[in-house]
């Protein structure tokens, strides 16, 4: 008798490595970027926004425009660089699961979930939170 192939999400086997079943390496170029680059990114790209939102805004409200500049630098910068200004410093690129050009939509709905940080939290075995598999986009190393 063959062994039938998993029909629901539940009966997958994890990943050997974060990005094997989505056909990724397990090092190097285009590799699922690793928890410490990725937080270390969203620290460089929360402190650029946190600039002016406390500098030349600051207030009561400056913690509203901290997240307003955080999604804004998100929204801007993965469709026209390829991911943002602590993504990209850290050698990381957004990059969507079906190839090309990772678009506008994208940017704007991984960057809405990530605003809501629980999204953040749910990972899968190829370290992709919620708002990358929501999004269709996977950060890699690049």
């Amino acid at each position: 008798m063959a062994t039938s192939k998993p029909q629901r999400f539940g009966d997958l086997e994890p990943s050997a490595w974060p990005g094997e079943r989505l056909g990724l390496p397990e090092s190097g170029p285009r590799s699922v970027g690793r928890i410490g680059r990725r937080f270390l990114a969203l620290f460089v790209d929360w402190g650029l926004a946190a600039l002016p939102a406390f500098m030349l805004i600051g207030g009561p409200n400056a913690s509203v425009w901290n997240l307003v500049f955080f999604a804004l630098i998100q929204i801007i910068f993965i469709p026209t660089i390829g991911g943002s200004i602590g993504h990209r410093l850290l050698g990381l690129r957004v990059v969507p699961i079906a190839g090309g050009w990772v678009g506008f939509w994208r940017p704007i709905v991984r960057t809405g979930l990530l605003c809501l940080v629980i999204p953040l939290l749910v990972w899968d075995s190829d370290q992709r939170g919620f708002h990358d598999k929501i999004a269709g986009t996977v950060l890699v190393r690049g």
